[in-house]
């Protein structure tokens, strides 16, 4: 069953440390358990993501990679 986002926002052609920055203003507008699904085309940003979700507590749910494109699914926690 497909991951389905409460909120969507698009990072394409932003780069570090942009999409974590714009990932965690999102988060801070919705509640717990709410996913955000994050646009980007950053090469780093598949590793930015999975340490950032690791160090924030939030849960990194699924990647997807389409080329140059990642889409993340994050919970928010709390």
């Amino acid at each position: 069953m497909p991951v389905l986002a409460d909120k969507k926002i698009d990072c394409l052609g932003l780069f570090c440390p942009m999409p974590i920055v714009k990932t965690r203003a999102a988060l801070q507008h919705m509640a717990a358990g709410e996913i955000l699904e994050v646009t980007s085309d950053d090469p780093g940003s598949e590793a930015d993501m999975k340490s950032w979700s690791a160090r924030t507590g939030n849960d990194l749910l699924e990647m997807e990679r389409n080329g140059a494109v990642f889409r993340f699914f994050v919970r928010k926690t709390r």
